[in-house]
């Protein structure tokens, strides 16, 4: 859990100091992530970085039923689910101004890390698609929403990527079930999170590569 909590720690206020710097013509620019703006998509952020505030105050299922990884299951990106998650998030920056988003964000994180530090030791929640977790586990989602939005906000601004390494370990953990990426493919930890998350596209070789190792990991567009 540490290592976890510190990782979206570190990336969220990495985030946030990022945001800070942002006007409203940033804010409008499109992003990979269509249709959403870059305002749009760091509402769909702030909801994500803020939503274990009511699964901590709502009653604690009995037992775990998934992992981090079942998490990321195919009904996730259903066309129904994903619809739903692009109007909740162009809604969302509706309501507040530019500042107003970035200051929000910033209290939606920290409330959600103190809620963290308050739980007890093993408790499991209910995420909004019904799927009961270890706290653990889903803050590992927490950590890849950030994160890999992170590199979907960069993009759109024509920024270097900001992913701290510590959310970058915490990902590719994640991605690779712990397994070790094969040596041809000569990648670091934010080149494999861009092609498992289809953020960059494998050349022949590295498919190839891939083939030959018999190299699997997590595949999903959060």
């Amino acid at each position: 859990m540490r290592s976890v909590r510190t990782a979206f720690r570190d990336e969220c206020t990495r985030l946030g100091e990022v945001l800070r710097d942002l006007d409203e013509a940033d804010l409008d620019r499109p992003t990979d992530c269509n249709p959403w703006t870059v305002r749009e998509l760091l509402a769909h952020v702030r909801t994500g970085a803020g939503r274990l505030v009511d699964m901590l105050a709502a009653p604690a299922p009995d037992r775990v039923e998934v992992d981090a990884a079942r998490y990321y299951a195919a009904a996730k990106f259903a066309p129904a689910v994903d619809a739903a998650r692009i109007d909740s998030g162009r809604g969302e920056a509706r309501e507040l101004d530019g500042p107003a988003l970035v200051a929000d964000f910033d209290r939606a994180w920290r409330a959600a890390l103190d809620a963290v530090d308050a739980a007890p030791s093993g408790r499991v929640v209910r995420t909004r698609h019904g799927d009961a977790m270890a706290l653990a586990e889903f803050l590992r989602t927490r950590v890849v929403e950030v994160g890999v939005h992170g590199l979907d906000l960069a993009a759109a601004l024509d920024r270097p990527p900001w992913l701290t390494p510590t959310a970058a370990a915490v990902v590719a953990d994640l991605l690779t079930g712990g397994r070790p990426v094969p040596p041809a493919l000569g990648w670091n930890r934010l080149t494999l999170i861009r092609k498992a998350t289809s953020r960059s596209a494998l050349t022949a070789a590295e498919r190839a590569a891939i083939e030959v190792a018999d190299f699997r990991w997590l595949s999903f567009a959060p």
